[in-house]
């Protein structure tokens, strides 16, 4: 070969690693005993920063040493202080677990720059899109090799379960108003659920996800009975001095909790 045909050659393999299946989130979550999404959040737009020294070569990795099912990374930069170099910075690192690409999604162009950055999952947000804008977007995730969570918070985005996402979210905060009630996913759990075991997508049986203002691991024992397996918590873990180690803590008393429990 010449160097040209060499270099496309090369370019063809990159291609593929690309659009190549990521760590999937809904494995993780369906084999681990914890469905913990331990979240990398060092800004909140309604609190300001959290933690604005948190390293993205360190908390994500410590994360996954400490008990982590997966990690979700916020990469908006305006709002959240954020950035997609972070996903790049925990894979440098020795992170290997799936990675959601936390993010208000509405262009395509952020899908590439999540496949491009290590991410496994993207989070697709039902308020901010149109169900048509929704189905495009997610069939051109599944294209590159990305699952979808589909976040809804109102009982009127559920339709958009029908599409047929890899994991389902409720969203525990208003994303209007930054209140957040709990009771929120517990309310839409049994409606969600009858809306997904009703559609002809590929997975029938939602892997439903509860999705902030998680702070009591009774809370994550209650939303397991409930039927989710997911549990995406960031901010109680992020404003302590050593976020891997609070999360191992929590770990350790849900676990606590389930035995005293059972």
């Amino acid at each position: 070969m010449d160097i040209l045909q060499e270099i496309v050659s090369h370019k063809h393999e990159e291609i593929e690693r690309l659009c190549a299946k990521k760590p999937s989130l809904r494995e993780a979550l369906l084999q681990s005993e914890t469905g913990i999404i331990a979240e990398f959040k060092r800004r909140s737009p309604s609190k300001g920063w959290i933690k604005e020294e948190g390293r993205a070569d360190v908390i994500p990795l410590a994360y996954q040493q400490n008990g982590a099912a997966a990690l979700s990374i916020l990469t908006d930069e305006h709002y959240f202080g954020g950035s997609d170099d972070f996903i790049r910075l925990a894979r440098k690192s020795g992170v290997t677990l799936p990675i959601l690409y936390k993010n208000f999604v509405i262009d395509e162009a952020q899908l590439y720059a999540a496949a491009l950055c290590g991410a496994s999952a993207v989070l697709l947000i039902a308020a901010c899109l149109t169900k048509a804008q929704c189905k495009l977007l997610m069939d051109k995730a599944h294209a590159l090799g990305l699952e979808v969570l589909l976040e809804m918070h109102a009982e009127h985005e559920l339709e958009y379960a029908d599409l047929g996402p890899d994991l389902c979210g409720i969203n525990n905060r208003n994303l209007g108003s930054f209140v957040t009630d709990v009771e929120n996913s517990f309310r839409l759990a049994e409606r969600l659920r009858s809306i997904c075991g009703c559609t002809t997508a590929a997975y029938s049986t939602p892997v439903l996800v509860s999705e902030s203002g998680i702070s009591d691991p009774a809370t994550v024992h209650a939303l397991r009975s409930a039927g989710f397996r997911g549990f995406l918590i960031g901010e109680n873990f992020m404003k302590t001095p050593d976020p891997g180690q609070a999360l191992r803590e929590f770990i350790s008393a849900t676990d606590n909790r389930t035995n005293t429990t059972v």
